[in-house]
């Protein structure tokens, strides 16, 4: 397929205003599946967490789960919206083969909350707030498997097996209401939005927001409309992108390919949109449907939603500190500069950074390890950092850096240890004998040792070439296997120069 052309990012700016809009999947972390009694646990045999309700087999009938409702309801309220006195779900009525109903229970036009907004910030220091037009209940579809061929997609491939364990899991669609205004910052507008959403599903603890393993995933929504036009352009809706740095991608990809097909001349197709993460390129999926394409109509089998406002105002007083106002509590806390403290968001790693500060570690210690060799790790594993090693464990880590037991060398070998599932980093420590030696005895000895090796360093050192010294520290650091302090070792070097 050919590669599409693409504008001049600045130059489609000139010419066309971009219009954004996001539908973003939360995967609620409820133990069942949404309508039935099925496991929700990742990572399981293909087709075990299945039954007859999720699988639309005759004589399945669907119970709610209040867990999913109670999630749906503190998400809505921490997205600032109404709560709706009464939602029904409803029949989306299409066929996919990893939709064994041939519909999907969701909500149509009684959503469980409605109407709310939310404020980002981006790393200007500007910030958009995003309206929010609904967001509704429903139940995830399962997942394909195309196997042959080279893009993992259906095209090319010999066959596609469908594992049904996704299908009926809880889910959370929150949509906005169009973002006009983005201007040039509408790809990190994308991006942070995302950003904001996962970070807010973890802190209320309704998702385990892990996007690796789909439980966000964003449908970004990109239109252009000629500068002066008020009349709103073609969109194209790019599905299931998930990682933040793809949002970005793919919402920057979309304007520069509409901008060169507009300013051609041609026409953009409403229709969905598959991202490449590889070419960081997109490509046509299949026409867009219409609400009227999907012949929604109430689902027969359940009854409305009702919650009670005392039930509701009882959620309100469970909410998490909002995630704006928490971003700048820790970053005067931490003290951190804003360069440090965007790494650590960037990265994730907000939530892991404070917990090992909570368990003990200071702040510059705890950002040091996370954003340093753990994540090092993580990535060669292809793994989320915080899957490695827990934050009591770094903190743990990070005290016996402090009091001087470890080494940053010697601290890295108890990381790798701790990882390997050896134990506590003292555990690591014992076992592995990897203590630093502080018995001066046992340094002059091998300085020492070194010396002898080394007789006309200590008059060089003696003649002010200090860094004569450091042939020595080399040679007993290498003797102790990396097991001394390197600065107590150059001490009783100079003390010895002097002497």
């Amino acid at each position: 397929m050919a590669a599409a052309e693409l504008m001049d990012f600045d130059k489609a700016l000139e010419l066309f205003e971009p219009v954004l809009g996001f539908e973003v999947h939360v995967e609620l972390n409820t133990t069942t599946k949404m309508f039935c009694g099925c496991s929700n646990a990742f990572g399981q045999g293909a087709n075990t967490n299945t039954c007859p309700t999720c699988l639309g087999l005759p004589g399945g009938l669907p119970q709610v789960n209040k867990k999913a409702i109670e999630s749906s309801i503190r998400l809505g309220l921490a997205l600032g919206c109404s709560i709706a006195e009464t939602s029904r779900f409803a029949r989306k009525n299409y066929f996919y083969p990893d939709t064994a109903k041939n519909f999907q229970t969701s909500q149509y036009d009684e959503p469980i909350a409605y109407d709310g907004s939310i404020t980002i910030e981006l790393e200007s220091g500007r910030e958009v707030t995003v309206a929010i037009e609904r967001a509704h209940m429903e139940e995830d579809a399962g997942k394909l498997t195309h196997v042959g061929g080279s893009t993992g997609r259906i095209q090319g491939a010999d066959y596609s097996l469908v594992d049904y364990n996704r299908g009926g899991v809880p889910l959370v669609e929150i949509v906005t209401k169009m973002i006009e205004g983005a201007e040039a910052d509408a790809p990190e507008v994308g991006r942070t939005y995302v950003a904001v959403i996962r970070e807010l599903v973890k802190a209320l603890g309704v998702s385990n927001a892990r996007m690796e393993e789909g439980n966000v995933r964003c449908d970004a929504n990109v239109s252009l409309r000629p500068r002066g036009s008020s009349v709103l352009g073609t969109r194209t809706e790019t599905k299931n992108v998930n990682s933040l740095r793809s949002v970005e991608r793919a919402v920057r990809y979309e304007i520069q390919r509409q901008a060169a097909i507009l300013a051609a001349g041609g026409t953009i197709i409403q229709e969905t949109r598959h991202w490449h993460e590889d070419t960081g390129t997109t490509s046509a999926g299949r026409p867009k449907s219409d609400a009227d394409d999907y012949r929604y109509f109430p689902e027969p089998d359940l009854v409305p939603v009702a919650p009670s406002r005392e039930w509701v105002d009882e959620l309100r007083a469970t909410l998490p500190e909002p995630p704006a106002a928490r971003r700048k509590r820790l970053a005067v806390d931490w003290g951190f500069t804003a360069l440090e403290f965007q790494d650590v968001a960037n990265a994730d790693l907000l939530d892991v950074v404070e917990a090992t500060v909570a368990a003990g570690a200071s702040p510059a210690a705890a950002r040091k390890w996370w954003t340093g060799e753990i994540a090092r790790l993580a990535n060669a594993q292809g793994v989320a950092a915080e899957t490695l090693v827990s934050p009591e464990h770094v903190a743990s880590l990070a005290a016996l850096v402090d009091d001087g037991t470890l080494t940053d060398r010697l601290a890295r070998q108890v990381l790798e240890g701790v990882i390997a599932g050896e134990g506590s980093p003292q555990q690591v420590v014992d076992a592995r004998g990897l203590a630093v030696v502080s018995d001066d005895g046992a340094l002059i000895a091998a300085i020492d040792e070194a010396l002898a090796a080394q007789p006309d360093v200590l008059e060089k050192i003696r003649d002010g070439k200090v860094q004569a010294a450091g042939a020595v520290i080399g040679a007993v650091m290498k003797a102790m296997k990396g097991q001394a302090d390197a600065a107590r070792v150059r001490e009783l070097v100079l003390e010895r120069a002097s002497a």
